[in-house]
């Protein structure tokens, strides 16, 4: 006999959250602490485990609902019915109606009903975290004609980040349009990208922000040859630029990885100080131009 775990998650688009699939994991780390088999019912998009309506309800000496809103209907009273001699668990449920009209439950670990509250089970979660992955990508740049691939190398980058396990935040940084991100000013921006754990650019200042703030960048040059991305880098430089004409999933990848190194860290700081060392000169050689002095009074 077996324990079945069940959730929102078992039902196709019913709603099933990143909280959900963290109490589902909290509690089969239970069920394995105590050696106890169970199986997981999962449906689409979810892959794995069992679907509950091609099990046998024989199999199983309880079943476990856990995590979410949790009241007496559709879909819940097709499951509990599937299911009318098994021990019934609830775990991490806000129930929607009065104990005292409905509790299903042989037992109940509620996080609120009419009787009680308790924090949420993921308090208990102890899931890694994963990288923060900045997206910068460039629209089509139609100045650059015929060695242009900027179609190729973002559909290459998404390709990439599609099957890394990372958190991936597109950053759009133009203000001349809606923003795609909702943000209205440079800094906004800048802070974003500042908070990431690594960049991939196919933007000049994808590269820039990143590296101001000791953010490493994968930046790709989508010019064939090179243009003002593979130039900035060379003037800072900033190792980690691909060519389109070099760009592979191989190279990707090495890039990609060299970002969560301390040599990498170690070298945006570098960055950052030659480039405001040979910025530093600008403003005298500005104001000598204009001849600062003509100004005042006029």
């Amino acid at each position: 006999m077996k324990v079945l775990i069940a959730g929102w998650f078992s039902f196709e688009q019913m709603g099933a959250t990143a909280g959900d699939l963290y109490s589902k994991d909290i509690v089969c780390r239970w069920l394995d602490n105590e050696n106890i088999p169970y199986d997981v019912a999962f449906d689409g998009p979810f892959q794995g485990g069992v679907k509950w309506k091609d099990v046998s309800s024989e199999h199983y000496s309880h079943v476990i609902f856990l995590c979410g809103p949790f009241g007496n209907g559709w879909p819940v009273t097709d499951f509990l019915d599937y299911f009318p001699d098994v021990k019934l668990i609830g775990i991490n449920l806000s129930m929607l109606q009065a104990l005292e009209e409905w509790n299903p439950f042989d037992l109940l670990l509620e996080r609120d009903s009419t009787r009680r509250i308790f924090p949420d089970l993921v308090f208990l979660s102890e899931k890694p975290r994963v990288p923060v992955v900045g997206l910068v990508l460039v629209e089509p740049q139609k100045e650059y004609g015929d060695k242009a691939c900027h179609y190729d190398a973002n559909k290459a980058i998404s390709d990439f980040l599609s099957k890394q396990h990372c958190a991936v935040v597109p950053i759009d940084t133009r203000l001349d349009v809606p923003n795609k991100g909702g943000l209205k000013f440079p800094e906004e921006i800048e802070s974003l990208i500042a908070r990431m754990d690594m960049v991939i650019t196919t933007r000049l200042h994808g590269m820039v922000l990143a590296l101001k703030n000791s953010v490493p960048a994968l930046a790709i040059d989508a010019i064939k040859g090179g243009a003002k991305i593979t130039k900035q880098a060379q003037a800072v430089q900033w190792p980690n630029v691909i060519n389109i004409d070099l760009l592979t999933e191989q190279t990707i990848k090495e890039g990609f990885q060299y970002c969560f190194t301390e040599e990498a860290r170690m070298k945006t700081i570098e960055c950052k100080k030659l480039a405001i060392k040979k910025l530093n000169q600008h403003e005298k050689i500005f104001n000598d131009f204009l001849g600062a002095s003509q100004w005042q009074g006029s």
